[in-house]
């Protein structure tokens, strides 16, 4: 038996409709697989605002510190008509996760992109292409590189001029690059470094230090691949990628990429980790005002974020693998929320969804 000390943060629009169906799924699989959890629910985004003023307070930060695990639903609202979008940029609900990624040093961005065989029809790519489907992971570093180096706008000679700096450090490579083997051996033990080690210096120590940190791995294969040329395989064969390596800026375009092939955004979790077991575990998807309070959102990427999170927080492989078995089994049976129906399925709303992926966690197999 294990204790699993989770913080959850509902969150804003959808956020708390989901990860109360997330929740859900977790305690089944507490009680078929003889384990106890505590949680502890905390406010951030505009939740926080309405109540603190502020996205995120210093104790909520604390509160997951303390966790052994961050479970969050979506953050935000209607740019066009919340209040709190009329607040300075640093109190906007946004601001609350970019704080709590720092607090926490979540530098290892983790995105899936799962293409399942029934929901194949919403690819976009056609069917010689996507063939059986695919089954990647976009590891990202996420604290590092051109978004985070020194930047500047000058004036020269009556010229307007911009410089962005790309650092990174070999300790930065190293961390991320050791997290993507160890998710590898969870997986299929393949790794693809993605770099532009043709050009960029920093490219190339980035290769330099993945093929230090492969020695270590020596049942992962390695190999390396040009952004450029990546962003093309993604739309030409995605099957050939188990997990993908990459730098910030890279992984920001690539995850986008990848999950767009899926055609379906409200089926994508999420995690970001630091250097221990810590991580927070998310959707993908935003906050959806528009139907929040409806009972019509999915989700199913909320539930698959929890499987994320026993999966490389807890490692308990067989309870993740339970979830998203649970997960493939409703879809084979053809329910549907309605951001992914399609003829001949069975609409349902976020509770039943949640109630009929639970059904299927009765039993361990």
């Amino acid at each position: 038996m294990m204790k699993l000390n989770i913080v959850c943060i509902p969150g804003d629009g959808i956020g708390p409709e989901i990860v109360k169906q997330a929740k859900a799924v977790l305690d089944r699989v507490a009680a078929v697989y003889g384990h106890e959890i505590a949680y502890k629910d905390v406010l951030m985004g505009g939740a926080s605002i309405d109540v603190h003023g502020i996205p995120l307070t210093d104790e909520a930060i604390a509160d997951a510190k303390a966790a052994d695990a961050v479970l969050m639903g979506s953050i935000g609202g209607d740019t066009s008509k919340s209040p709190w979008y009329q607040l300075p940029p640093e109190k906007r609900p946004e601001a609350g996760l970019l704080k709590i990624r720092k607090a926490l040093n979540l530098f290892a961005n983790l995105r899936p992109a799962i293409l399942y065989q029934e929901l194949a029809d919403a690819c976009p790519l056609r069917q010689s292409v996507r063939k059986d489907g695919f089954d990647m992971m976009i590891m990202r570093e996420l604290t590092g590189g051109l978004y985070f180096g020194e930047r500047r706008t000058v004036t020269e000679d009556g010229v307007r001029k911009a410089v962005d700096t790309l650092v990174y450090s070999e300790e930065e490579i190293r961390r991320i690059a050791i997290k993507g083997f160890d998710i590898a051996r969870k997986r299929r033990k393949k790794v693809t470094s993605v770099d532009k080690a043709n050009v960029l210096d920093s490219s190339r120590l980035w290769r330099s230090v993945v093929e230090e940190v492969a020695k270590e791995y020596p049942d992962v294969v390695l190999e390396h691949m040009l952004v450029d040329n990546c962003a093309m395989q993604l739309v030409k064969d995605p099957a050939q990628f188990d997990v993908i390596l990459t730098e910030n800026m890279f992984g920001d375009i690539l995850s986008d990429e990848a999950s767009m092939v899926t055609g379906s955004i409200g089926m994508l979790a999420s995690a970001s980790l630091n250097d221990t077991k810590f991580g927070l575990y998310e959707p993908s998807h935003g906050s959806a005002p528009d139907i929040a309070g409806c009972d019509i959102a999915n989700p199913i990427a909320t539930i698959l974020s929890a499987a994320m999170m026993l999966r490389y927080s807890f490692d308990l492989d067989e309870e993740a693998d339970a979830i998203e078995r649970a997960v493939k089994a409703v879809l084979k049976e053809n329910w549907r929320t309605a951001d992914i129906m399609s003829e001949g399925c069975r609409q349902v709303g976020c509770s039943e969804m949640g109630r009929l992926i639970t059904e299927h966690l009765e039993e361990k197999e």
